[in-house]
């Protein structure tokens, strides 16, 4: 039975050529890579909350107690993702993934 780490190429064409996309599946990380996952995604939808609060702010929709909640919970979302960040070794930037030729998923700040 062949080992999964040994698939070198997805299309199946090996013969003759270096590996140019490798599956690498190494069950010590797969907790760490879930985590990247599931964090990227929730820090997309935070910054994606983010600019829908100031646009509102900036149209004044909000009231002054609306515009004091929203941004407390936006900034404890921040403080919560710092915290599991540093719990799993990740940097912000690890959380951008590269989308080839389209850029980054998340804009630079």
């Amino acid at each position: 039975m062949s080992d999964v780490s040994d698939v070198s190429d997805v299309s199946g064409d090996t013969a003759g050529k270096a590996p140019r996309n490798r599956l690498d599946l190494d069950p010590d990380t797969v907790e760490k890579d879930l985590v990247k996952l599931v964090l990227t995604v929730v820090e997309l939808l935070r910054q994606l909350m983010e600019r829908q609060a100031l646009r509102r702010f900036d149209t004044g929709d909000l009231t002054e107690d609306q515009e004091e909640r929203i941004g407390l919970t936006l900034m404890l979302l921040d403080d919560r993702m710092a915290e599991l960040r540093d719990r799993y070794g990740l940097r912000p930037e690890d959380l951008n993934l590269d989308l080839g030729p389209l850029g980054p998923l998340l804009p630079r700040e």
